[in-house]
């Protein structure tokens, strides 16, 4: 068996993941889509309805007003809740709005936070320019999660892990970092973007708030602005609160076009992964490459724990280069590529490369010493038109 070619996880009556993905949040009505419902005011029939309404929503999901949800929300909801196997789930207008809103859902003044060292970059800022003014305490563990146990503190009171980490895609022991959360009685929420749900699943493995930047696989088509945070039982109901009082929706049609691209969101990440493994094995091959980064790749430190809990890979790898190809080199061969291009976010049909600053992105964790670093998404363009745009790209560090 392929390590990209393990069985899907089996879900209600038996079915495999994609099966369940083209039938989750389809209405009951006959439409194979749920059609779009742009609303903002629901019409009660009566003051005893629309007090009734008020007195539960809180805790049930019910029709009551635009911004509390609407059929093309509550369809999208569902098929997330379906995905990652969870209790509920909540929308946001980005990826980054939904990790903020789950940082600010569990923790107050005095509370402590530790953050694994491969998070993604804009969360650090959030942490020192608004966790530090509300008075609430952080700190960075190793990305493998190795000296976490010695980061808690008795004021801590989440556990916030990426797995696998931003640029360099490390990952951790997640049902020991579980175990230890719930030791210390504290939550344990989980970036699980690269996953989407489909590779990887935080709440199956023991964690309280699976993150997911809906924005990349799930959308899958580069159109779409959208964060998801997909909850257990027991940690739902501070996250409905919070994201209620900081006003946090979003629109009818973006929900229509992400849960549209979660339809082919397995056949898509098939090719992807498919691809980055042969382009992977290429990059492997080149004097100019150190290492390829990769969790899937036999050689990756990372491998045995993404074959336990893993159910594939996606379109993303990186480079670290040979000594001696610096960071100028890099942005050199950045500018020699034709298909690739040079742009923000991932998981979308297109490739794409960013310079990766490791000095910079990394706080306990040691690079120095280590070559420059390139962020590849491999899309589903043909395998062998990117090799060969590599290639010649590759030139250019010649130079």
């Amino acid at each position: 068996m392929d390590e990209h070619d393990k069985p899907e996880g089996k879900g209600p009556g038996g079915y495999g993941a994609g099966t369940r993905l083209l039938r989750a949040g389809r209405p009951h009505s006959g439409w194979v889509n749920t059609p779009v419902t742009r609303a903002s005011t629901y019409i009660f029939d009566s003051v005893q309805q629309w007090r009734d309404t008020r007195s539960r929503r809180d805790k049930e999901r019910l029709i009551s007003y635009g911004a509390r949800g609407t059929d093309s929300t509550h369809a999208l909801e569902d098929a997330l809740i379906e995905l990652e196997g969870g209790y509920r789930a909540k929308l946001y207008p980005t990826g980054q709005a939904a990790i903020a809103v789950v940082l600010l859902a569990y923790l107050k003044a005095g509370d402590h936070v530790v953050i694994t060292d491969a998070v993604y970059e804009p969360v650090r800022r959030f942490c020192a320019e608004h966790l530090t003014r509300l008075g609430i305490e952080y700190s960075y563990c190793l990305p493998d999660g190795s000296d976490l146990a010695a980061q808690l503190r008795p004021n801590t009171r989440m556990i916030y892990a990426e797995s696998p980490g931003s640029l360099a895609y490390e990952m951790m022991d997640l049902p020991a970092v579980a175990m230890l959360a719930r030791a210390h009685d504290c939550w344990l929420a989980v970036d699980n973007t690269w996953g989407s749900g489909l590779l990887y699943q935080p709440l199956a493995l023991g964690a309280d708030i699976s993150i997911i930047a809906a924005t990349k696989y799930l959308g899958g088509h580069a159109d779409v602005m959208m964060g998801v945070a997909i909850t257990n039982e027991r940690a739902w109901a501070p996250l409905e609160r919070a994201s209620v009082d900081f006003g946090q929706t979003v629109g009818a049609d973006d929900a229509y076009l992400v849960l549209r691209g979660m339809r082919s969101m397995p056949a898509r990440m098939a090719v992807h992964g498919r691809s980055a493994l042969r382009i992977a094995d290429w990059l492997q091959a080149r004097p100019e490459v150190a290492r390829v980064l990769c969790p899937a790749l036999p050689g990756d430190p990372n491998h045995a724990i993404w074959r336990r809990d893993c159910r594939g890979t996606n379109g993303l790898l990186s480079i670290e280069f040979a000594p001696g190809i610096e960071d100028a080199d890099v942005e050199r061969m950045i500018d020699a590529f034709r298909l690739f291009g040079l742009g923000a976010s991932w998981g979308g049909f297109e490739s794409l490369v960013v310079p990766a600053y490791m000095l910079r992105a990394r706080t306990v964790a040691d690079w120095n010493g280590r070559g420059a670093v390139l962020r590849l998404h491999i899309g589903l363009e043909d395998t062998e038109d990117l090799i060969a745009d590599l290639g010649q790209a590759m030139a250019a560090l010649r130079r």
